[in-house]
């Protein structure tokens, strides 16, 4: 059970409630254009955990190996005040050039010492989110379009729920996001990371959803 205070009105309201005593430790907590939408649903393991360790074991190892930035996994509370949008996304990655130029901003711990932060301001480089069975919605339209609106450069959709798993990269259009062409062997190719994705899934020895992402040079 979550209780929301009553005296929440804007997003700045929402942000000073999350980073207080009384936020909830648990659950995952948004704020979407004036609406703030709980989810305490349980992961799950194979169609959402399998397939974000995946994703975040790729691109931890890319950002990591071409110290590109920061790959941050899980709990990270992203807020952009241009899109009304406060939420933690399933993976976010903010570049060194983002943060040195000023797009993004590391909020620091209130109080804290230098180096700790709790929470990133402004438009991440790339965003992955995994769609989950009770947020749907909210995770193939509200949050794509509020990524879009917050100026996030590049976006990622994952969907293992049927029986073919899909991975989509999209970049920025005219009026939201659009997928990124697949070239003849099913790869995009990332603008921001400039590397070459797929996702290939098998099904392991209990039948299990196992999953490969594969990644190529540009």
């Amino acid at each position: 059970r979550v209780e929301i205070p009553l005296d929440i009105r804007s997003l700045a309201d929402f942000r000073r409630w999350t980073v207080s005593d009384v936020f909830p430790e648990k659950g995952r907590i948004d704020f979407i254009e004036g609406r703030i939408e709980v989810d305490m649903s349980p992961e799950d393991i194979f169609c959402h955990g399998a397939l974000k360790s995946e994703c975040a074991r790729v691109l931890t190892r890319r950002v990591k190996e071409d110290d590109l930035g920061l790959l941050l996994i899980d709990a990270t509370r992203v807020s952009s005040p241009e899109a009304d949008l406060s939420c933690e996304p399933d993976i976010v990655f903010v570049s060194h050039e983002a943060i040195d130029l000023g797009r993004a901003v590391l909020v620091p711990k209130a109080g804290g010492q230098p180096g700790r932060f709790v929470e990133i301001e402004g438009p991440a480089d790339l965003v992955v989110e995994i769609v989950s069975d009770t947020s749907v919605n909210k995770d193939t339209k509200r949050l794509p379009a509020a990524f879009f609106r917050a100026g996030v450069r590049e976006f990622w959709l994952a969907d293992a729920r049927g029986d073919e798993p899909t991975l989509v990269l999209h970049r920025p259009g005219e009026a939201g996001f659009e997928p990124i062409p697949r070239d003849p062997e099913g790869f995009q190719t990332s603008p921001v990371l400039q590397r070459r994705f797929r996702l290939a899934a098998t099904r392991d020895r209990r039948g299990n959803w196992a999953f490969d992402l594969l990644e190529e040079q540009k």
